[in-house]
């Protein structure tokens, strides 16, 4: 039998015991597996951020109708 505290696969350690469930010969049971991670220096926290993850802002922003390199469209007289 599995033992009573679960432990992140990838840092070590203790994590939360969660429900899941399945189905056998039709009726749903209960499975107590080990929940995510919340170690926020551990690769498998779901919250977890790389350098490859980041998002920089954009260097320029415009507004709507701006920086398309046509003047405003107007009336002709």
């Amino acid at each position: 039998m599995d033992s009573d505290e679960h432990v992140c696969p990838v840092c070590g350690q203790p994590v939360q015991t969660v429900v899941r469930r399945h189905k056998t010969l039709g009726a749903w049971v209960p499975v107590w597996v080990g929940g995510p991670c919340h170690n926020p220096a551990c690769e498998a926290n779901p919250d977890h951020v790389t350098e490859s993850d980041k998002v920089t802002a954009p260097d320029k922003v415009t507004a709507p109708g701006e920086g398309h390199g046509d003047a405003p469209a107007g009336k002709s007289s």
